[in-house]
């Protein structure tokens, strides 16, 4: 039975990010997937998402800032532009659960720097927006957007470049420490040793987890996002029009025009919840709705909805990642992003690389340890 350094179980972006970061550290890597590589079963498909520093929690911050970095030497190792940087806002509406102070604060103490506007300077520098009175925004020039299918098909392609073992179409139906130390990974073609295992399996993690006594309370819903057309496609280009996010009561988010005259645009956590196995991947026409709704009162210029496709989001009532190594078995490690981590994928996979490899991490992660199981 051959033996790896490290298991990679889930080849998301997490997951290929982990795979890439262990092979270039030199480590015998092997990565499995349970479906066909680019599948779209998960949450890392499809074309754009969101690059930024702008959190509202200075941990966040300081963890975005390491993954510019990481992202900038992916793309010199595979020549490949993946980061188009257009800045952003997030829209804060007086009144809002979230404060702009929060995000001011968490970006000075990390010295990114940032602009505020209100609501008068937002619709004349952008003049595809339409916000109303007492709308305040933060905005970032450091803001951008990745092409997701782009972007993990690169992390598997340098992965194996490195010398990393991926294999589709492997289920992995159990990971069970050994008394020597190692985890035993068995999959559905086959069964292998690894010194360590790193879990990015997202939605279907808890079915591995239970056996260990770990689980984490995961919600597992189907998200949807629609792509609009607008009549004046060039007010909406890069040079034009920046990401945004709408941070209110309920949370909506927006690119520019991408590779396409479209608007892209979703709610964030809509709360469709089903499991993966129960997914309809059919979108919902009252959400739709909902997010054509909301964006007349932004932008009201949207245009028609073109189409809408489905992703997944897995996440926990606190949407803190989770990165580190289990309490009971720490050969076995956990990477969860709670349906905001594709921006951090690079720097979560290289954490749990060093974590796996090196026995610690050059990042603060202390805010986003993996829970101890609950008492019996």
């Amino acid at each position: 039975m051959e033996r790896y350094d490290v298991a990679v179980v889930g080849l998301g972006v997490i997951g290929s990010g982990a795979v890439y970061q262990a092979s270039i550290k030199g480590a015998k890597v092997i990565g499995f997937e349970q479906f066909e590589f680019g599948h779209v079963r998960g949450a890392s498909h499809d074309t754009s998402r969101i690059v930024r520093t702008s959190y509202g929690s200075p941990e966040f911050v300081a963890l975005a800032r390491s993954a510019y970095k990481d992202w900038a030497e992916l793309e010199k190792r595979s020549g490949i532009t993946l980061l188009d940087i257009t800045g952003g806002v997030v829209l804060i509406p007086r009144g809002s659960p979230t404060k702009i102070s929060d995000f001011t604060q968490s970006l000075d103490a990390n010295g990114v720097t940032y602009e505020v506007y209100d609501h008068q300077q937002i619709n004349e520098r952008w003049p595809g927006f339409h916000v109303s009175e007492g709308v305040d925004a933060v905005y970032t020039a450091d803001t951008g957007i990745t092409h997701a299918s782009k972007a993990v098909a690169t992390l598997q392609n340098q992965a194996r470049f490195n010398g990393a073992v991926l294999k589709e179409r492997t289920a992995v139906l159990s990971v069970t420490p050994q008394g020597n130390g190692d985890v035993l990974v068995e999959t559905s073609h086959g069964s292998y040793h690894a010194a360590k295992v790193i879990l990015a399996a997202d939605a279907w993690i808890n079915k591995l987890l239970k056996p260990l006594n770990a689980e984490i309370p995961l919600t597992v819903m189907q998200e949807q996002i629609t792509y609009f057309r607008p009549v004046n496609a060039e007010r909406f280009e890069p040079s034009q029009f920046p990401v945004w996010i709408w941070a209110g009561h309920t949370w909506y988010y927006g690119f520019p025009t991408y590779g396409e005259p479209t608007l892209k645009a979703g709610q964030d956590a809509q709360m469709n919840i089903m499991t993966p196995e129960d997914r309809t991947f059919v979108h919902s026409p009252e959400l739709q709705r909902k997010l054509a709704a909301f964006m007349d009162t932004i932008i009201p210029d949207h245009g028609q909805a073109l189409r809408t496709v489905t992703c997944q989001y897995s996440i926990t009532d606190d949407r803190q990642f989770m990165i580190g190594p289990l309490v009971h078995h720490p050969n076995i490690f956990v990477g969860l992003g709670n349906g905001h981590a594709f921006k951090f994928g690079p720097t979560i996979g290289r954490v749990l690389a060093e974590l796996a490899i090196d026995g610690h991490t050059t990042d603060d992660i202390s805010k986003f340890p993996v829970p101890a199981p609950a008492a019996a």
